[in-house]
This record gives structure tokens, C-alpha cells and sequence, in this order.
């Protein structure tokens, strides 16, 4: 999920920050989409529906909302949906593969107001081409962007960081510096939708060991090149680096603030269902559908958004409950939780924790146990395996394939 940093007075809880998935049609098969995305939903949106959304944001004072699909612009309403949002006052962005963008669709877009686009880049072009199982996918983002800037759009980057694509950061940084990016947000690859699918693909807890540091080495970096380098929020925690990745300057001390699901945060899939964020599973987290009630009152009652507003220390368990930052970090992100625990308050993709279990001489490793169901945004079952730090590594079985775990200590998911 790409999500800018939010300057907003503590409880003043409103969406802020709202990623629209105008549709699930997309142009492109990615191996690792949180959504699976290809096909439509039943009973989309349509324009008039949308425009009524679009009142509804004005009312509940968003700032910025962010076209997703899929990809938005397959929505056969996709330009008059801008428009509207634009004149509503509200930020338009758009994130995209770019498979499909043209010179005259980016000026298109300029004209109605777009602010800024950010192309996902998923590695190299042998990397990238891969991940989105499609050949020639590399060239038309970095031409997307090339479009999107002579548009005079403001061009950003995103990157989903796995196992598959980790080697090529600092490469793809010069090729995404040469074409003008103002900044790149980079995240992991949750097993979430077909990444859950992948269990080779996935980042174990102790990669972070080696990967934090140079993320933070390139931020440095990009600082000196006039360019913003900021981690996901499901990106974390707390690790020596953590000031410089999350600040947006230099001298900046800003940290992890927990999840901000329902509390700044939006996400509306294309059929009309509310979440917290776009990228929570849809069958946990849906609080209501905008075809039978108001945006306000969703966003104002639905248990399933406002869970964050009152969410304690209480609500974790395993390493975090006992964690020294465990008050402020609240367990991370919590669709990733979810995805990996199956149900939120214990996350073990965190730098912090990985640190301090190479301390005691330990790692912990993911195991998949069971495949996801195959719906958008679900995820399936894991293990988490507590082993000693130089033990050697298993190759991954098959998700869906149950494994039974010989060694170490399995954390149960219950």
C-alpha cells in the first residue's frame, strides 16, 4: 500500500488518506497481487454511484484519494471519476502498473487534476517481468512514467520487496533516478492474494537483518540525489535505522505509530465494500457496502474500521505483547498480521524483533501450512518456526501442502 505521511491533530479521526479501487479488471497478471486481480467484480460502481462517493469523501473531509485497481483506468468512467474528485477539492493520485498508459491519457489526466502517479516497479526488467507475468511490462512503466512527467504529473515509484527481487534495489534505484522520480516507497510483499500462494517469494523475518540496513543506506543516498525514499507501513520496526527511514528529512526523529487503519485511512473496493485499508482481507475486515449504507455511517460505527481508534496493548500477544515499544508499535501493520498469524497483535516481519532474536542466538521462520482460498485479499495459514540462528534452511514446501513441522517450535495462529 502506498500511503503518504499524514500531518493530523491525534483524534481527529478521519479518511484522510482513501484508496479507491475503481475496478478489479486489470491488464496485467501479477504472481504476487494482494487482490488477484484480472476480472471484474460483479456489480461494480458505475459513474453515478461513484459521483455520490465522491460527495460523500468531500463530506467526511479526505484530502487525498488514490485510483487503484486492478487498473483504474480500465473503468470505462475513469476520467469523468477524476474530474470529480478534483473539483470536489479533494487530492486526486493514481497508482498503476502503466501497462496501458499513453502520452495522451497522461495529458488527459493532467487536465482533470492529477497531482501525482506512482508505477509499481517490481526489480529489474528480468525481475519485473516475471513478477507481473508479462513480457515487456518493465519497458511500458518506465515509459509510463516518461508519459506521466512530460504531462507534467508529478512521478513517483513503489516497490514490493521479496525474495525473488530483494537483489535488485540498489540497481533499480539508478534506473528509477534517471527517469525523474520525486520519491519510491518500498514495502514487502505480504503473503496476501497470490503472494500467498508463493511461499518461496515471501521474505523470511531474519532477511531483514540484511535488507533494513541497505534500505537505509539508499535513503541516504536518495537524500543527497533530492529524492524521498519512505517504507510501507508494513514495513517496520524500530530497529537502529528507524529515525532516518521514517522521517522525511535528514534531521527528521519520526518512528512507527501503529496501524492507521479506520482511524486516517480508507479503503473502498469496486463493488461499494469499506475497509480500513485497501489492503485488509476483505472477509474480516469489510464494514458495511456504500449500495446499502452511508460512507458516514460506516466510517462512523462500523466496528470493523473503527477498531484501530480504541486498540491497546491488550490486543497483542506473543513477542510483541512483551516488546519494549509495544504501546507505540501496537503490533504493525494489520493486514500483514493477519496474513501471516491470521488474526493481527503479533508480527514478526519486524527489524527490531529479528534483532533481538539473533541476540538470543534464534531466528524465526515462516512455514506454510495451508493455501489461501483463492478470493481477493485473503491469505492462507503459517507456522512460525522458532529455530536456532545458524540452523540451515529448508526449501519451502508447496502452499497447501501441510507440513509437519519436525523441528523447532511452531507459534500456533489461534
Amino acid at each position: 500500500m502506498v500511503l503518504r505521511r499524514l500531518d493530523v491533530q491525534e483524534s481527529d479521526y478521519r479518511p484522510v488518506y482513501v484508496v479507491w479501487e475503481l475496478t478489479l479488471a486489470c491488464d496485467q497478471p501479477c504472481t504476487h497481487c494482494g487482490s488477484r486481480a484480472g476480472d471484474a467484480r460483479p456489480s461494480e460502481l458505475d459513474l453515478a454511484q461513484a459521483l455520490e462517493v465522491v460527495k460523500s469523501l468531500a463530506a467526511l473531509r479526505a484530502e487525498e484519494v488514490a485510483l487503484i485497481g486492478g487498473e483504474a483506468y480500465l473503468h470505462p468512467a475513469f476520467l469523468e471519476i477524476l474530474d470529480a474528485i478534483g473539483k470536489a477539492g479533494i487530492r486526486p493520485t493514481m497508482v498503476t502498473g502503466g501497462r496501458g498508459m499513453t502520452a495522451e491519457l497522461a495529458r488527459a489526466m493532467k487536465a482533470r487534476g492529477v497531482y501525482s502517479v506512482s508505477v509499481s516497479i517490481d526489480g529489474l526488467e528480468p525481475t519485473h517481468d516475471l513478477m507481473r507475468a508479462a513480457r515487456g511490462s518493465y519497458r511500458a512503466a518506465m515509459a509510463a512514467l516518461g508519459f506521466l512527467k512530460d504531462a507534467g504529473i508529478t512521478i513517483t515509484a513503489n516497490t514490493n520487496i521479496n525474495r525473488l527481487n530483494r537483489g535488485d534495489l540498489e540497481a533499480l534505484y539508478l534506473e528509477l533516478a534517471a527517469q525523474g522520480i520525486a520519491s519510491w516507497q518500498v514495502q514487502i510483499t505480504a503473503p496476501l492474494g497470490r503472494a500467498a500462494d508463493r511461499g518461496d517469494l515471501i521474505l523470511q523475518p531474519y532477511d531483514y537483518l540484511e535488507l533494513m540496513p541497505r534500505i537505509a543506506a539508499l535513503k541516504a543516498r536518495a537524500y543527497a540525489d533530492g529524492i524521498l525514499i519512505m517504507p510501507g507501513n508494513n514495513m517496520g520496526y524500530f530497529g537502529p535505522e528507524e529515525a532516518l527511514l521514517r522521517s522525511t528529512s535528514p534531521e527528521g526523529h519520526d518512528h512507527f505509530r501503529s496501524c492507521l487503519a479506520g482511524r486516517y485511512l480508507m479503503g473502498i473496493e469496486s463493488d461499494g465494500a469499506v475497509k480500513g485499508c485497501p489492503s485488509l482481507q476483505t472477509k474480516h475486515y469489510v464494514g458495511g457496502n456504500l449500495k446499502e449504507r452511508s460512507l458516514q455511517e460506516i466510517w462512523d460505527h462500523a466496528p470493523e474500521l473503527g477498531f484501530t481508534r480504541e486498540r491497546g496493548v491488550e490486543a497483542l500477544w506473543g513477542f510483541c505483547k512483551s516488546c519494549a515499544y509495544a504501546e507505540t508499535c501496537l503490533g504493525g501493520c494489520t493486514f500483514t498480521a493477519q496474513a501471516i498469524m491470521g488474526k493481527p497483535g503479533n508480527n514478526p516481519y519486524c527489524h527490531y524483533r529479528a534483532l533481538a532474536q539473533k541476540k538470543a542466538g534464534k531466528r524465526e521462520r515462516l512455514v506454510p501450512l495451508s493455501a489461501a482460498p483463492g478470493d481477493p485479499f485473503d491469505n492462507g495459514v503459517f507456522a512460525l518456526v522458532e529455530e536456532a540462528f545458524d540452523a540451515e534452511e529448508p526449501p519451502l514446501a508447496p502452499a497447501g501442502q501441510l507440513v509437519k513441522i519436525r523441528k523447532g517450535k511452531a507459534a500456533t495462529t489461534s
